[in-house]
């Protein structure tokens, strides 16, 4: 049980690396650079064809007291982040991603809170960063309502399963032990299911509004999360998506469920469905088997946070119809979809403009444009 009356506790910070010479130096520097202190860091580099071993043995030798390195053969991003906890000595735990930074004063920041409330684990807000854009910092819309100053726990907070990203949190050792918490291995998207397992386990969590995080996002578009249209992330995708709602579903609450199912899972479905137009058989198959699995019946998409042009996709997706879903994604790519009063008599219902869709034929709800929308 980690104390807080007495010196503050030893952080360790879990940095798996695979093939990032280009970047490892980054990200430890701001490591280093750390406010919070006593702090370890274990780098974890994962088989790496390239020098990042020796840049990271390079670290450990001029940080002799706050860099460690395990050289692995290479099993992928959750054995890494596995083996850097088997490892790890601090009563924290963190976790960053070998190419990102993290800003000087997050984890001082994320430590304050955990303090405050006596709280299992706390999260803060994360900037995407764009440093082929002039070191550009965009810190998302979505992230910035999840992330309000509080403590509480899922059933009064359950939005917060939107933060799915294991690398803006800081835990404490004995939670994490006592939940059983590891990362998905020989899976992409391996931080949702753990990190929901984290909020559904924890008896208080700590949420900051601060920037705690910066994500790099490369230009040439070789991370994994830009990598949708290939047959094996949509199908790691919705094994994720599964492992979650069925934590989720386990916990037994029927907000929490509904809120992840209409506001979570679906969030990012909207790249995919861009990948429509031209997308193989095999590929089309699988995406719609994974909307029915979550979404089919009375649990369509129509009924999530998305947009109203992408809920209508969703249907299309639902109903099978692929040219037509094929055709409102090209068309959208051209630019915004129109909107059109709908008739009767009071004459308030707001409509997609979409021509080439048969709309008698299709659910009122699939078209209609919320208040605000």
């Amino acid at each position: 049980m980690v104390s807080w009356r007495r010196e503050r506790p030893l952080l360790s910070v879990v940095v798996p690396a695979y093939d990032v010479e280009d970047y490892l130096a980054e990200c430890l520097d701001s490591l280093l650079a750390q406010t919070y202190a006593p702090l370890e860091v274990v780098v974890v580099d994962d088989g790496s064809t390239d020098s990042t071993g020796r840049v990271a043995d390079a670290y450990a030798a001029a940080h002799p007291d706050v860099v460690r390195v395990l050289h692995t053969s290479n099993h992928g991003l959750g054995a890494a982040r596995n083996a850097g906890v088997a490892a790890a000595r601090g009563a924290l735990l963190a976790f960053a991603d070998s190419d990102d930074v993290v800003p000087p004063t997050a984890y001082e920041v994320l430590h304050k809170q955990m303090r405050r409330g006596g709280c299992d684990l706390v999260t803060g807000s994360i900037a995407r960063w764009f440093p082929h854009e002039g070191d550009l910092l965009d810190e998302p819309r979505w992230m910035r309502r999840l992330h309000p100053r509080r403590m509480a726990f899922i059933d009064q907070h359950p939005e917060i399963l939107g933060d799915v990203f294991a690398w803006n949190k800081l835990f404490t050792r004995e939670f994490w032990d006592r939940a059983g918490l590891s990362w998905p291995e020989g899976v992409r998207y391996e931080d949702q299911p753990t990190t929901t397992r984290a909020f559904l386990a924890a008896r208080r969590f700590g949420v900051v509004p601060d920037i705690v995080y910066h994500w790099r996002i490369r230009a040439d578009g070789s991370s994994i999360t830009q990598q949708r249209s290939s047959i094996e992330d949509l199908r790691d995708r919705w094994r994720t998506k599964q492992m979650t709602l069925a934590s989720v579903e386990d916990y037994g609450d029927a907000k929490v469920t509904r809120v992840l199912r209409e506001k979570v899972l679906a969030g990012d479905m909207h790249r995919y469905f861009t990948e429509i137009p031209g997308c193989s058989d095999e590929w089309w198959a699988l995406l719609r088997d994974g909307v029915l699995s979550i979404w089919g019946g009375d649990r369509s998409l129509t009924r999530s946070i998305l947009p109203p042009v992408h809920r209508l996709c969703g249907w299309l997706v639902e109903q099978g119809r692929r040219e037509e879903a094929a055709l409102l994604m090209t068309r959208l790519g051209e630019g915004p979809i129109g909107r059109r009063r709908a008739g009767g008599p009071d004459g308030d219902t707001v409509l997609l403009d979409v021509p080439f869709l048969d709309v008698a034929t299709i659910a009122r709800s699939a078209l209609v444009v919320r208040p605000g929308e």
